[in-house]
């Protein structure tokens, strides 16, 4: 997989920093399934030259970033920095801990939240039950949007021009055989989704696996988040978490919205 290297739209124009851009592309190119990695193994997963990738390495490293052992590469502890600024600049997920907690504990099953980043929801907030998930989640994951439930209830409340800006440049493949990708499948889909107040996913993403996500609301009306339960479809049938979740979901939502500050 190679990150792409970042293209300034025409708006941004002269204001776009490119070196700024690609230093950061380093950064992500490191992972789960990439802990550590050589120079051009760097250069591969960015797409930069070696020459370019061995001076933003040693950037990094000068800084306390990135370490090396031997001919390896890693990121180091003081890059969490960077993703607790964002976490304590956002005040509605320590404000939804324990509204999740309170929702682990009824239904057994594990409590996330996320946001919309471009084509993936990512984790912001998780209440994990002891249950063995063939998903492994936790704070940072990213899962695609189209075939999740979060990811629906937070497509569903973006306006007109941002929805089609995504169906058009997403890439949407089949994770199972339940998988919707076709555009004309999931625009009814989103538009359901908003109506409703929910989106129920049943193993479109992971077979075996349903899901029930509804939208957070702030004080001013807009969603800023999606809470959901997920659970083995052997333990909940979609049916079951209409009936049995649903409402537990919906009352911590709007318990959420009403503990936000002003």
């Amino acid at each position: 997989m190679t990150i792409s290297d970042p293209r300034p739209s025409a708006e941004e124009g002269r204001e776009f920093v490119q070196s700024l851009a690609r230093g950061l592309s380093i950064i992500q190119a490191f992972g789960a399934e990439r802990e550590t990695m050589t120079l051009t193994e760097v250069a591969e997963a960015t797409g930069l030259s070696r020459a370019a990738a061995r001076r933003f390495l040693h950037t990094l490293e000068t800084l306390g970033f990135v370490g090396r052992d031997g001919r390896r590469f890693f990121l180091r502890p003081p890059i969490l920095c960077l993703g607790y600024a964002y976490l304590s600049s956002v005040a509605w997920w320590r404000v939804a801990q324990p509204f999740m907690e309170e929702v682990a504990a009824e239904v057994h099953e594990s409590c996330s939240a996320s946001v919309l980043d471009r084509h993936e929801v990512v984790y912001l907030a998780r209440v994990p039950t002891r249950r063995i998930m063939s998903v492994n989640l936790s704070i940072g994951s990213r899962l695609p949007a189209y075939c999740t439930s979060m990811g629906r209830v937070l497509l569903s409340h973006l306006p007109p021009a941002e929805l089609d800006r995504y169906l058009a440049e997403s890439s949407r493949i089949k994770h199972t055989e339940r998988t919707q990708t076709d555009e004309g499948a999931l625009r009814p889909i989103l538009e359901r989704a908003r109506a409703d107040g929910y989106s129920l996913v049943d193993q479109e993403l992971d077979a075996g696996v349903c899901s029930l996500a509804v939208p957070v609301f702030d004080r001013a009306g807009r969603c800023i988040a999606a809470l959901n339960v997920g659970a083995h479809s052997m333990r909940y049938s979609g049916e079951k978490l209409l009936e049995d979740v649903l409402p537990v979901l919906l009352d911590a939502s709007r318990k959420i919205t009403r503990a936000l500050p002003t």
